[in-house]
């Protein structure tokens, strides 16, 4: 049996950063002065999955005519995404369950120092789990095994023991997590239809997840 350690992604797993960007696209749109079909545009740029937000704020800039800098535009946008990500009660509800039952949990996640832990610090998830692994401060990203093992280790642990990776992303979490001796659950929300998946576990929320694993103890 693996041991009790329990990798999370934290966007779109342990926070709903598809609300918190609709919030910010209402925000961004008002502060701009633009329409509200731009709204709509800024949401339907953000799904197709640029995979970096320089490029997204390029895109933005030039769309809009803005004076703003990319540089500019992305700041803002780093500072203020942490204020308006939410981790539901429920979930730190099932973190803390987890602790219980004898879990290690860490967060290993892709993204810019500031912003990721901005996340994790605002929505009370630092005091919830044993560690996290931040791409931004690692210097390397999922899917680099590498931020996994550092995950482990924070929490006294190995990945040759064995453990598990949730998360919603089919190759950096899922794929990267089994090749790491994982067990997985992914959290299908729907973007990744008439893909295959080597997934142990298939969920629509970090809730489902959370059960799952107390049941393996």
């Amino acid at each position: 049996m693996a041991q009790r350690l329990a990798l999370f992604d934290l966007d779109n797993t342990l926070v709903d950063l598809d609300e918190a960007f609709r919030l910010w696209a209402g925000e961004f749109a008002s502060q701009h002065s633009l329409t509200g079909e731009a709204v709509d545009w800024l949401i339907a740029l953000d799904r197709t999955g640029h995979p970096h937000r320089e490029i997204f704020f390029s895109i933005v800039r030039e769309h809009f005519s803005l004076p703003d800098s990319v540089d500019e535009l992305w700041s803002r946008y780093r500072r203020r995404m942490p204020y308006l990500v939410r981790c539901r009660p429920e979930t730190l509800d099932g973190l803390a369950r987890l602790h219980a039952s004898g879990w290690k949990v860490a967060i290993v996640t892709n993204g810019m120092t500031d912003n990721q832990l901005g996340k994790i610090q605002q929505t009370g998830l630092a005091e919830a789990v044993d560690a996290y692994a931040l791409s931004g401060i690692e210097g390397m990203r999922k899917p680099d095994v590498g931020l996994f093992e550092v995950a482990a280790k924070r929490c006294g642990t190995t990945l040759a023991d064995g453990g598990w990776m949730v998360g919603d992303h089919l190759v950096a979490d899922i794929g990267r997590g089994r090749s790491a001796g994982l067990r997985t659950i992914w959290i299908d929300r729907g973007t990744w239809p008439e893909h295959d998946h080597p997934a142990d576990h298939v969920v629509t929320g970090v809730l489902q997840a959370i059960e799952i694993l107390l049941q393996h103890q």
